[in-house]
């Protein structure tokens, strides 16, 4: 689904297929942002293009929610956040994940970015909320905390991308 959300600082709006460079050179390259999550860090900006293009598609789904977060002050693009699936169905509880271009940690931006899409998913009627965070992305954990998020279980998980087992944090936030 196409959604644009504002917040003090930031817009997050749908990422557009000319974002591709903007977002290479910001994050989808660096290889300390790609280290906590489930993607390896892109080789060049047609890599970052060519998933620009599978998120195009997936707009058209109603239940798909995933944002550019841009500075509202500057209109630089400076990462993402999204609802990366649903456990249960589409129907069933929405979980979030995010990640942001390193100038911009410790700023409170993805805190802002996602407490906006949890407000959002509680105005939609969601209940509860996933959050997951590898056990030592402690940034990340600190983020879902100040979100509200509650530790309730963590699990070793295979990441396909990297090759190898990591333990994972899950969170909840209630409504």
């Amino acid at each position: 689904m196409k959604l644009t959300l504002q917040t003090e600082r930031l817009i997050l709006r749908p990422f557009e297929i000319t974002d591709a460079q903007e977002m290479f050179d910001g994050w989808t390259s660096d290889p300390i942002v790609a280290r906590y999550v489930t993607w390896n860090a892109h080789k060049n900006a047609e890599e970052t293009a060519q998933l620009l293009s599978l998120w195009a598609a997936e707009y058209e789904k109603p239940e798909r929610l995933n944002f550019a977060i841009v500075l509202r002050s500057t209109s630089k693009l400076i990462g993402g956040i999204d609802v990366v699936g649903y456990i249960g169905g589409v129907n069933g509880t929405p979980v979030i994940g995010y990640n942001l271009e390193q100038e911009y940690w410790g700023k409170g931006y993805t805190t802002e970015a996602c407490r906006c899409v949890i407000d959002y998913l509680f105005v939609k009627g969601y209940s509860e909320i996933r959050i997951n965070a590898m056990a030592e992305n402690i940034a990340s954990i600190k983020v879902i905390q100040k979100c509200g998020g509650i530790f309730f279980e963590a699990e070793e998980e295979y990441i396909p991308a990297k090759c190898k087992n990591v333990m994972v944090n899950k969170y909840v936030v209630k409504r």
